[in-house]
């Protein structure tokens, strides 16, 4: 099934999952350019891309209006809600979703979706649900894998 959205999560999807500090307090997020492509592929296949995360940074911010991401939820606690509105936004389904999260409170979300993915890394309760686990860990251009195995 090629989907109609494809949303994804942030920490440890697009990054490590790490968060780091300097002494200054500055707070620093390391994203791959591998899964700034996965945008641009799904775009180049007429696909919306939306970010969904607990998380809410300027450095989140940025990366997505760099990317031209379609839709940015920040500081969410029920992802599948936020999902739920923008798809009926949107006028379609959660079946015509595709998401990738890699940790508990992506649970819902995954369950719901017509395809969902996971990275390598991921906590185990995740991989066990999802319909394809990357190759890839978060932050290593797992998110670009998902989306190339969605286009196949």
């Amino acid at each position: 099934m090629i989907p109609k959205l494809i949303l994804t999560d942030i920490d440890g999807v697009w990054t490590d999952g790490g968060m780091y500090y300097d002494q200054t307090g500055n707070e620093w997020k390391r994203f791959h350019t591998y899964d700034g492509a996965g945008v641009t592929l799904a775009h180049a296949r007429g696909i919306p891309v939306g970010i969904i995360t607990g998380e809410d940074t300027e450095i989140v911010s940025r990366r997505a209006k760099k990317l031209n991401v379609d839709f940015l939820f920040q500081g969410v606690r029920d992802k599948l809600s936020v999902a739920g509105q923008l798809c009926d936004r949107l006028g379609i389904s959660l079946t015509d979703v595709a998401y990738i999260g890699d940790d508990l409170p992506d649970l819902p979300l995954l369950k719901a979706v017509g395809s969902s993915g996971a990275p390598s890394n991921a906590v185990p309760a995740v991989k066990e649900i999802v319909g394809y686990v990357t190759s890839l860990p978060g932050g290593h251009g797992a998110f670009r894998d998902f989306v190339e195995h969605l286009l196949k």
